[in-house]
């Protein structure tokens, strides 16, 4: 028989199920289908009820939230663990005023290049460590600091290890062999490099940008991913205007992802198509560039996800409430939307259904905030509020 465990006197639970919320006479709740005076039972790795207190059932187990609240663990659809070495005085050039550009993930490659398996190994198991005591708990990771056939199975076969979902980036930049011939590049990419790294992925992605890949030639790499079977997802418009948004709607891509410069007609493609708009506010923050509009987007009904984007150059952050906290502050979304966009946003993103949200059947991923509400998070930026996690059921952190 499968073991229960209450989690009780929750004071706000953010399910991100409407129909709960209405379930039990709080009407107007919005999206995140808040309970007041909460309950949850998990058993096994599932949650197995969701309500008030009052109407809990008998459990094997009691765990008293004392007025504190729980939303879903946070899911991070875009992360790049699989590396070694440190940009620390890219990062110390750049804030004294040199400005970013893609070129810096060549130094990046030299290491990673370098690094034994074990090293990378552990180097990607200590991120998604620390992410969860974080309250991340579903990550995706992405190859890309490699760029040979071998350096990108290698890597991808170190993500598998710590994530089912793991993404192929051979086209991140071109390989610093293939400076003077970019098509042979996005040929290997295409070829041998996608025939030894298809089997360990989930997503194809390419990096659309200036001094990355143009527009044909992402289109070529996606395609080429999607007949062997990966989802295409797309790095879009980062830096400047360009043709990422529209080929990701166009190709059916799960996420464009970062969508700092969009057109009217970009973000009226996203709005019109199931395409998540994924943004990464701690570029930004890392890189003093402009912030995504993300009013703008939600005004226009796209779906929007939050990611801190964790690499070690543009964004060396793993934390899901920095990114909740900025995107408030800084991108016009309010901290319900934020909440939402870092948890069933992300799994939208990866087109997960059983993680996001807290509702019976779901995946039993779960943060418990040391604050009343989940406004904490934006309302104390910094503070580390997560009091305990729980991931597939099981209670991963220390309860404090």
């Amino acid at each position: 028989m499968a073991t229960a465990t209450a989690i009780t006197h929750i004071a706000n639970l953010v399910t991100n199920d409407p129909s709960l919320a209405s379930a039990v006479g709080a009407p107007g709740a919005g999206p995140l289908g808040l309970i007041q005076d909460a309950a949850v039972v998990i058993e096994d790795d599932r949650i197995a009820w969701v309500g008030e207190t009052s109407q809990a059932p008998a459990t094997d187990n009691r765990i008293d939230a004392a007025g504190r609240a729980v939303i879903p663990g946070f899911v991070d659809s875009h992360s790049h663990l699989v590396f070694a070495g440190d940009r620390t005085e890219e990062f110390n050039a750049r804030m004294s005023g040199r400005q970013y550009t893609a070129g810096g993930i060549r130094t990046t490659v030299a290491a990673t290049r370098a690094a034994s398996g074990n090293v990378l190994h552990a180097n990607a198991g200590r991120y998604v460590h620390e992410a969860l005591r974080q309250g991340t708990t579903t990550m995706e990771i992405k190859s890309g600091y490699g760029l040979t056939v071998e350096d990108e199975a290698r890597t991808l076969a170190i993500a598998a290890a710590h994530t089912d979902e793991v993404t192929y980036l051979g086209a991140h930049i071109v390989a610093p062999e293939f400076a003077d011939d970019p098509a042979g590049y996005v040929d290997l990419v295409t070829g041998p490099m996608l025939d030894a790294c298809a089997p360990h992925a989930r997503w194809v992605d390419v990096f659309c940008e200036k001094g990355a890949f143009d527009g044909d030639q992402a289109r070529a790499v996606l395609t080429a991913g999607a007949a062997r079977g990966l989802i295409p997802r797309v790095h879009a418009n980062q830096l400047s205007y360009g043709p990422g948004v529209q080929l990701a709607v166009e190709l059916g891509a799960a996420s464009a992802d970062h969508c700092t410069h969009l057109t009217d007609a970009d973000v009226d493609a996203l709005a019109n198509s199931d395409t998540v708009a994924t943004l990464l506010p701690g570029c930004e923050f890392s890189t003093r560039a402009q912030y995504p509009d993300a009013r703008r987007l939600l005004s226009a009904g796209a779906t929007v996800a939050l990611s801190p984007d964790c690499n070690p150059g543009s964004s060396f952050t793993s934390s899901m409430a920095f990114c909740v906290a900025v995107a408030v502050r800084e991108m016009g979304m309010t901290p319900d939307e934020a909440v939402w966009s870092a948890t069933a946003g992300g799994a939208a993103a990866l087109r997960r259904s059983d993680v996001g949200r807290i509702a019976p059947g779901a995946r039993a991923d779960l943060v418990l905030l040391d604050a009343p509400s989940h406004v904490h998070l934006a309302y104390r930026p910094g503070v580390p509020l997560a009091a305990a996690v729980w991931r597939r059921g099981d209670l991963v952190t220390d309860l404090v």
